[in-house]
C-alpha cells in the first residue's frame, strides 16, 4: 500500500481539504488541467471517461495549474464555472496548484518520483511544437504540458504515466483504466 499519496493534503476547488485518502480503493486518473489550451477538449473525454467507469471504481481527479503558457489564468472559481458550464464536469475538481518548477506541490513530486517518464507517442506533434517555441520540458521527468495524465491502482501505485498528446478515450489510455479496474 503506497499510502504516501494518500496522506497529501489537497484542497477541492471550492476550498475545503481533502486529501487522495478519500479515494482509497478506488482507481484514480488524475490530470493537470487548463482552460484556455489547445487541449482543453479534453474535458469532455475526461468526463465521458468518468462516466462510463466511474460505477467500477474509476474517479477522474482534475488539478489546475498555469505553468504553461499561463493557460489557466481564471480563479478557482471561474474554473470550477467554466468546466460546469462548458464541459459538465462532474468528476473532482481541486484547487490551482503548481505542478512543474519552484513551488511544485507535493503531491506532483510524488506522482513523479513513482513514475518519472511519462508514455509518449513516438511521433509527438505537439512534443515538437513546443519544443520549436522553446516551450518543451527541460528534462524528462518534467510534465510536458496541460492534460498529462497519471494513473493510479486501488493500492495507491503510480502504475501509467501518459503524455498530454493521449487523449483519455484513446485505446492505450483505456486499456490500462480497465485493466487496473480488472484487478
Amino acid at each position: 500500500m503506497s499510502d504516501a499519496l494518500y496522506d497529501i493534503p489537497i484542497r477541492r476547488i471550492d476550498g475545503s481539504d481533502a486529501s487522495l485518502g478519500d479515494y482509497k480503493g478506488k482507481v484514480m486518473l488524475i490530470v493537470n488541467v487548463a482552460s484556455k489550451c489547445g487541449l482543453t477538449p479534453q474535458y469532455a473525454d475526461l468526463e465521458k471517461i468518468y462516466e462510463e467507469y466511474r460505477d467500477r471504481g474509476l474517479v477522474v481527479l482534475g488539478f489546475p495549474a498555469n505553468e504553461f503558457a499561463g493557460q489557466e489564468p481564471g480563479t478557482n472559481g471561474e474554473i470550477q464555472q467554466f468546466c460546469q458550464s462548458k464541459f459538465g464536469v462532474q468528476f473532482p475538481m481541486f484547487e490551482k496548484i503548481v505542478v512543474k518548477g519552484e513551488g511544485q506541490h507535493p503531491l506532483y513530486r510524488q506522482l513523479i518520483q513513482e513514475y518519472p517518464r511519462a508514455i509518449a507517442k513516438a511521433q509527438s506533434a505537439l512534443r515538437k511544437t513546443l519544443d520549436s517555441h522553446g516551450l518543451g520540458p527541460k528534462n524528462d521527468t518534467d510534465i510536458m504540458w496541460n492534460f498529462e495524465k497519471f494513473l493510479v491502482n486501488r493500492e495507491g501505485k503510480v502504475v501509467a504515466r501518459f503524455a498530454p498528446d493521449f487523449n483519455p478515450q484513446d485505446p492505450e489510455v483505456k486499456g490500462a483504466i480497465e485493466a487496473e479496474l480488472a484487478r
